[in-house]
């Protein structure tokens, strides 16, 4: 399907303390978009403000905050604004049992409930305009669940699920939605994980103990099996590029050969063959 060109070249991005998040702001700014970065914390809102970024405050668990960095956006674009690219995203590890209520509802706040109470608040600017893309990073788990990152897998799951209803409900309005599906990139979000595992499982009391201890450390100090296939930031930025560029933006974009191989296992590979594949994995990871 093709889309009307982005008349209003300004975009909002989440997430861009560092990273993904960061690379694309810089990289849409040497573009000529006027970028609009969102970050939660003061040390990175000035760092991105010292690089020149017009960076905006925001937490998307806060409903409040929302709507105050949509205020604060659309004041400075006069009320048009040309696309948002969801990127902010937060992964706790952990096998499932071990993960507290309030664990798993964070998850699904920052990488679904948020990102999407963000998004309602710019759909009827894009009506109103007649275009908009909207640009949502998911990730190779969102087609493939992986164990001990199963609540993760899930908000991603469900970020697909809502996008492709989403896609349909809003055909009529010519409003683009791409899912863009990065696997291992050369980001902090590895090491993240481990840091937050470390901080908020009870390893002693978990029948995983042992195999936490060694599955944050290969995490920390790049010894995870996936790692001689990442890419730099700046390879997902090129897919969110062409998703806010092109006429016939696409609906999702895989970026990594395990993006790839993940999405073909999750539409070609029994789920009994699955599982003895995930459980052969696990048993090499963890001993």
């Amino acid at each position: 399907m093709k889309f009307p060109a982005v008349v209003n070249k300004s975009v909002l991005v989440t997430g861009c303390s560092t990273g993904i998040g960061r690379a694309t702001a810089e990289l849409l700014r040497s573009k000529g978009w006027q970028v609009f970065p969102t970050a939660r914390k003061t040390k990175d809102l000035e760092s991105l403000r010292r690089a020149g970024f017009e960076a905006v405050e925001l937490d998307v668990t806060s409903s409040d905050s929302i709507v105050a960095a949509v205020e604060v956006v659309l004041k400075k674009t006069g009320g048009k604004l040309g696309a948002v690219v969801n990127n902010a995203g937060f992964g706790m590890p952990g096998a499932i049992e071990d993960l507290t209520r309030d664990t798993m509802r964070y998850q699904f706040e920052v990488n679904l409930f948020g990102l999407q109470e963000l998004t309602n608040r710019l759909i009827p600017v894009f009506r109103k305009q007649g275009y908009g893309r909207i640009v949502n990073i998911s990730s190779v788990v969102g087609r493939l669940s992986l164990p001990f990152m199963g609540i993760y897998s899930a908000s991603k799951f469900a970020l697909e699920a809502v996008s492709d209803a989403l896609r349909v409900e809003l055909s009529q309005d010519r409003i683009s939605i791409s899912l863009v599906e990065p696997g291992p990139i050369r980001t902090n979000f590895s090491t993240t994980c481990a840091v937050q595992g470390e901080e908020k499982l009870d390893a002693e009391g978990s029948r995983f103990g042992g195999a936490y201890r060694q599955y944050f450390e290969k995490r920390r100090d790049g010894g995870m099996s996936e790692d001689r296939f990442r890419l730099p930031p700046e390879a997902v930025v090129e897919k969110i590029l062409h998703a806010l560029e092109s006429p016939s933006p696409r609906i999702r974009y895989r970026v990594t050969i395990p993006a790839y191989l993940g999405s073909f296992a999750a539409r070609f590979v029994p789920a009994a063959l699955m599982d003895r594949l995930m459980i052969g994995h696990v048993k090499k990871r963890f001993g």
